[in-house]
């Protein structure tokens, strides 16, 4: 009897421990559908990210500066996040009436960013994520299989920063609403790059984020 008690426990035990690493939000998952991004009420993590200009910057102090709308994307040359960026420009007024700054992270360099940075109006705030640790901190990494990292490179000479396996990542395209203390208090995330909130449910969503802090 005690010897099945003790399988039992055991097994109880590593059941445990599967479930913990389930949900250690740090991890690169292995595809856009197994990501698991931080939850409301989580707090901003303490990382370093670059700004445009290339100098390093507490992720953490920024958010906690003013109430934070963090958006990430998966760069530039990305159609999908240009046209995103470019309807969250039609609430940029109302935003930043609210008290709101906007951080834009994508894995992208900073050189690539200060292109970007030259060619938009947007009152937004570019950072560059190159070393990835914000994207493991929200958690919304994951792989790109290395036929999608090839295709990008030949059809679009884009290259996707890689982590220090050499595998490329990239963010699931999500929006966090942060308070002035850098809890989150919204979020949106999906997996398809393809589907991006409209501006209007971002803005209704800040708003309220206003009122219940």
């Amino acid at each position: 009897m005690k010897k099945w008690l003790m399988i039992a426990a055991v097994a109880m035990s590593a059941l445990i421990s599967t479930s913990v690493m389930a949900l250690d939000r740090t991890v690169i998952a292995d595809k856009a559908e197994n990501i698991t991004p931080i939850l409301n009420g989580a707090t901003a993590p303490n990382v370093t990210v670059k700004t445009a200009d290339g100098s390093p910057v507490s992720l953490k102090a920024l958010v906690m500066q003013k109430p934070t709308i963090v958006i990430f994307y998966r760069g530039g040359w990305c159609p999908y996040c240009s046209r995103q960026l470019a309807e969250l420009k039609s609430i940029e007024k109302e935003l930043v009436d609210e008290g709101y700054q906007i951080l834009a992270i994508s894995p992208e360099s900073p050189e690539k960013l200060q292109s970007q940075k030259l060619e938009t109006e947007f009152a937004v705030t570019l950072i560059s994520d190159e070393s990835l640790a914000a994207i493991r901190g929200f958690g919304v990494g994951f792989y790109v299989p290395n036929d999608t990292r090839k295709l990008y490179k030949d059809r679009m000479n884009v290259d996707l920063t890689a982590d220090t396996t050499d595998k490329a990542v990239l963010p699931a395209p999500a929006i966090f609403i942060l308070d002035e203390s850098g809890t989150v208090q919204f979020n949106y995330v999906n997996p398809d790059y393809s589907v991006r909130p409209s501006a209007a449910l971002v803005l209704s969503a800040a708003k309220l984020v206003k009122v219940q802090s």
